[in-house]
């Protein structure tokens, strides 16, 4: 982990490698921040991002059914077919990359993930998310998001259920997930939307450059104390933004 001032903002690096690894047969975890087995005093969560975890599931195998309360969960696969059974929809829902799927388990909510292909690795990002309200009614949301409103400029994937955003999926807490797909040698600008906000950029793929930290695939960064940041990229770059309050 590298710690680094850039004037008044502050940035914590965490490099592809130093993730936790947890290797299941059937499942290739990778752990941002601590999970199941795998402790890190320095990475239990970034605010209220608690989870990031990038799965590969092997062909037909997955999670049992299991229980969650209290936690704003979001999946997004990025190759192959997920398939999702819950508490609250009998029958399997498909994800596909391209789509995003929410869910919040508030008072409670049993869930199974699967992988639905038989023959194709599933590749997903889970993501949790601690809530600003405690017991509400678990909800469930999926929507697609085409690539081509990506391209170079942002794409919002998931705002507060408190907000008038339209088009994004709506989880209880004042947080902003988005996606872009940067051309080589090109420009963004993010602008955070809280004072007490903080920033964890997760590289999809790709090489760029935030704050003077070159960064690659599954390389990440924690932004905070600071309105804004800019990334210039060094190769086409696919990045995840999740903004979180910090406290």
């Amino acid at each position: 982990m590298e710690i680094l001032n850039n004037n008044k903002m502050e940035t914590v690096v965490h490099r592809a490698d130093s993730r936790g690894f947890a290797n299941h047969g059937w499942l290739q975890a990778n752990h941002s921040f601590s999970f199941a087995n795998w402790f890190d005093k320095d990475k239990i969560q970034f605010g209220a991002l608690r989870v990031l975890n990038d799965d590969i599931i092997a062909p037909s195998m997955g999670f049992g059914t299991h229980p969650h309360e209290n936690m704003e969960i979001i999946t997004i696969p990025l190759k192959g077919s997920l398939k999702h059974r819950d508490s609250m929809h009998n029958a399997w829902q498909e994800v596909k990359p391209g789509e995003v799927q929410v869910m919040s388990a508030g008072t409670g909510v049993q869930h199974s993930e699967i992988n639905g292909s038989a023959s194709e690795h599933l590749s997903l990002f889970q993501i949790w998310i601690m809530p600003n309200k405690q017991q509400v009614a678990p909800r469930y949301g999926q929507k697609r998001f085409e690539e081509e409103n990506r391209k170079n400029k942002l794409q919002t994937l998931v705002t507060s259920i408190d907000e008038n955003h339209e088009g994004s999926l709506k989880i209880h807490q004042d947080a902003v997930i988005s996606r872009i797909d940067l051309d080589k040698d090109s420009s963004f600008t993010y602008n955070l939307k809280g004072e007490h906000h903080g920033v964890y950029v997760m590289t999809i793929f790709g090489e760029h450059d935030i704050a003077g930290n070159i960064l690659n695939t599954r390389d990440a960064i924690g932004i905070t104390n600071t309105s804004a940041f800019t990334v210039h990229t060094k190769d086409a770059s696919g990045l995840l933004f999740i903004e979180v309050p910090m406290r």
